[in-house]
């Protein structure tokens, strides 16, 4: 029977996991996952005490031995438990050793006898993911453009073609660890992996580093790279470029770039999503008898009907004109303003005093009961 130690008095496993005292094995293994995930220090740096409080926890309640001794302890207290024998070899609840180990297949690694390895051997890692901004003018963003941005960062040493070598060697296997990137240890009840101090978890060794790159196969400098802005962008919409981002470590691929557009305005058009708007000055004949008026878009003028009796402030739509997009282009969404002169000549103020004459019964407030 698992003797018990200092932990299984002072702390509550069920609490830690967040399970019932009556909780299963799948449910306390689903739980431990979970938090595992969570709380481990290759993803989350500071949260080491946490993660190994949360393995401790699971290392006595996954074990049906473990967990009858903690449950008669917990309920007995220290005098129901004979003996002060640690069984783990050291001190914190579950033993001493590491617990990452614990994380099974969660992360992927493999250590001795099949076990899951520490997560912390430096194999391929992915570059990192940049972002930079493109300004766009109003027409480039509506029919789309190929263009190039410059970005800063990490590239493939072009000296040694990103094996860290000196041009006319190779890294050669590292013997300490036989090319696995990870030696095994084992501490009394765990046994687990971590990353060989020799090649830094990469499993090669450079004996002459490339004196461009200083062994590291990359290289931070400038670069330009092509992209293609699809019609119909918005502004601040992201694109993103698979793998033109920061160059890989280790072998692992480039991460992704991503490129914030940012579109200027323009002198007579707005937008709304892929409709372009536009307002459309006519004048007071225009509007009462009706007319057609030669109306702007960015492919040129077209020509338009305007309705009689169209009032000031209508908008009207014209199919097919807006900007291009996936499933179709959109509309022109024309609204139209009556002009008003501010200083009519004398035959355009003869003209109103006639109309002004002719409309002399009409009342158009007539409806406000004024």
């Amino acid at each position: 029977m698992a003797q018990p130690q200092r932990d299984w008095f002072e702390k509550d496993f069920y609490k830690i996991l967040g399970v019932s005292s009556t909780a299963t094995e799948k449910e306390i293994t689903k739980a431990y996952r979970k938090l595992a995930k969570e709380n481990h220090p290759d993803s989350h740096p500071g949260r080491e005490d946490k993660f190994k409080e949360i393995a401790g926890a699971y290392a006595v309640l996954s074990e049906a031995d473990k967990r009858k001794s903690y449950d008669e302890v917990r309920q007995g207290g220290p005098g129901s438990f004979g003996g002060s024998q640690n069984p783990f070899g050291g001190g914190g609840a579950g033993g001493g050793g590491d617990f990452s180990d614990l994380l099974g297949g969660l992360f992927g690694n493999r250590g001795q006898r099949g076990r899951p390895g520490r997560a912390g051997a430096a194999g391929p890692r992915r570059g990192d993911d940049l972002e930079t901004s493109l300004s766009l003018a109003f027409d480039d963003a509506v029919n789309g453009v190929t263009t190039s941005v410059t970005i800063v960062g990490d590239v493939a040493c072009s000296m040694c073609n990103a094996t860290g070598a000196a041009p006319g060697t190779t890294p050669v296997v590292c013997s300490n660890c036989g090319g696995r990137g990870v030696v095994d240890s084992n501490q009394g009840f765990f046994s687990f992996s971590q990353p060989c101090a020799t090649c830094r978890g990469t499993g090669m060794r450079i004996e002459q580093a490339c004196p461009a790159c200083r062994g590291t196969g990359s290289e931070h400098k400038a670069r330009d790279v092509k992209v293609r802005i699809p019609a119909g962008v918005e502004d601040g919409q992201r694109i993103r470029l698979k793998q033109r981002g920061g160059n890989g470590a280790n072998g692992g691929p480039p991460g992704d770039l991503y490129v914030v557009v940012r579109v200027g305005s323009h002198s007579m058009f707005g937008r709304r999503g892929k409709d372009l708007t536009l307002v459309l000055p006519i004048t007071f004949p225009e509007a009462v008898l009706g007319a057609t008026v030669n109306v702007p878009t960015l492919a040129g003028p077209v020509a338009f009907k305007i309705p009689a009796g169209t009032k000031s402030g209508r908008t009207l739509r014209i199919k097919g004109k807006g900007a291009a997009a996936a499933g179709g282009s959109g509309d022109l969404l024309v609204t139209v303003e009556v002009a008003v002169p501010n200083e009519p000549s004398t035959a355009e103020r003869e003209a109103i005093e006639a109309l002004r004459s002719a409309q002399a019964t009409v009342n158009p407030r007539a409806h406000l009961g004024v």
